[in-house]
């Protein structure tokens, strides 16, 4: 078993053209101050991180890394949710997508993909060069228009989705590969990896390439009325990162899972600030400990109702006052009185 580290921090819902979520150097003196040990770091946004230099440049991520850790942070891991979105879309999302991508290749969907899968890749690299050991993405989504279909699939429409998305992501899990960085996929409605099954599915398709895994967010599974601690027992060994965000589901006689098309806060599922939801975090991170998950507790603050300052900042000590400390002793080794194996045989009536 190991302590799981942290607490840490996705900047992703807190950067914006506001001081002092505008530039690297603020951001990570903010994250410090509000009691995070780290940070991970939206690899799409310019205004924290110049991602062709760190793919091309050593001494660039040696100073990115160093600046955080000079204001009390050390960079866990490269989000690439928006890049990773754009391996894969439905023509059915193109419009909604769009704001994704880079100006010079909006409105045409093979540039934008190619664009997309040259984004992972340097962010793999950038990891690298960080010596970082795994990358957060979506998976993107070719299946998802027919989650829930009428009139029925077509025989074999979703076999043909998976096919085409195992092979968009192989190259990209192969250059992961000589990274020495795991590309986490986020199990998140939208994504054809939604669940558990359809991780498997595409697991399969990719020949359960060693650098395909998961980014585990218990919110996500409340949403879907699933069973998150077993999710865990299930893929212990695919598990890489995890993201601390609460849930809850409150179904009534008017909605449900689907929510109505309401907005977040009319949702019978919607976010919350962890320990504001249902999400059992005492299970969640004792299950995560006693299968000897490594990462990283990073909140991801998505919330309804609260300020997401308060969010971050109650994060931080939400985290600490989960994180279990392993013990190196058995709590009954007071009690023993020292054995060898000739008397254990006596024990046993063997002698």
């Amino acid at each position: 078993m190991k302590t799981i580290k942290g607490p840490a921090l996705f900047l992703a819902q807190f950067a914006s053209d506001e001081a002092p979520f505008n530039s690297w150097d603020a951001i990570t003196k903010w994250a410090a101050d509000c009691g995070y040990a780290g940070v991970q770091v939206p690899s799409w946004d310019a205004r924290l991180i110049d991602l062709d230099k760190a793919a091309s440049s050593k001494d660039y991520c040696d100073e990115f890394k160093g600046k955080a850790a000079a204001n009390g942070v050390e960079v866990t891991e490269l989000s690439t949710h928006l890049q990773g979105q754009l391996v894969a879309v439905h023509p059915a999302y193109d419009e909604a997508f769009e704001g994704f991508a880079a100006p010079e290749v909006r409105g045409n969907p093979k540039k934008r993909q190619e664009w997309a899968v040259d984004q992972v890749k340097k962010a793999l690299t950038a990891s690298k060069n960080m010596g970082l050991t795994a990358q957060a993405a979506f998976s993107g989504a070719l299946a998802w228009p027919y989650v829930y279909p009428w009139p029925q699939r077509a025989p074999g429409l979703i076999d043909t989705a998976f096919d085409e998305l195992a092979k968009r992501w192989r190259p990209i899990l192969d250059h992961a590969e000589e990274c020495g960085v795991d590309i986490c996929y986020e199990i998140h409605p939208g994504e054809d990896l939604h669940d558990g099954v359809t991780f498997e599915m595409f697991l399969e398709r990719v020949d359960n390439h060693p650098r395909c895994n998961m980014l585990y967010d218990p919110s996500h599974y409340v949403l879907q009325a699933l069973d998150y601690i077993d999710n865990i027992r299930i893929y212990a060994d695919r598990i890489r990162m995890f993201h601390v965000k609460d849930a809850e589901l409150n179904p009534t006689g008017r909605q449900g899972v689907y929510g109505g098309y309401q907005s977040w806060v009319n949702r019978a599922g919607r976010f919350r600030s962890p320990g504001d939801g249902h999400v059992d975090f005492n299970a969640v991170f004792s299950e995560l400990t006693t299968h000897g998950f490594e990462g990283w507790a990073v909140v991801e603050w998505e919330c309804a109702l609260k300020h997401p300052e308060d969010g971050a900042r109650e994060g931080a000590q939400f985290v600490r006052d989960h994180i279990i400390r392993v013990t190196e002793q058995a709590f009954d080794d007071f009690a023993s009185g020292g054995t060898d194996e000739a008397a254990n045989r006596r024990m046993l009536g063997l002698d």
